[in-house]
């Protein structure tokens, strides 16, 4: 388990340098305010499955599959696991105040 919070650090450390804030928000929620798809990045925490957010948020399956698409192919995202039980993770969460 330490390892891994480690590794989470190191990424999120990393990831700062290449990715700001306002660069993630952009990519995240193109369109303001983009609440819900700020709350969906933030639970890509790699602990839960891609439907499991869909559903936690309501959000359509289809939809949010092309979204969590368009995070990886930007970089902000990776995929945890197989592509069957694959749990998203970001590069970093957005903090509370990017939420409004």
């Amino acid at each position: 388990m330490y390892e891994e919070t480690l590794l989470r650090a190191i990424l999120s450390m990393t990831a700062r340098q290449a990715f700001s804030e306002d660069k993630v928000l952009q990519i995240v929620a193109p369109k303001s305010p983009g609440e819900t798809q700020i709350a969906a990045y933030n639970l890509c925490d790699g602990t839960r499955l891609q439907g499991e957010i869909a559903k936690e948020l309501k959000l359509d399956p289809s939809n949010f599959s092309k979204t969590v698409a368009r995070w990886v192919e930007a970089g902000i995202v990776v995929k945890l696991g197989d592509k069957n039980e694959s749990k998203p993770l970001h590069i970093y969460p957005l903090t509370k105040e990017r939420m409004k």
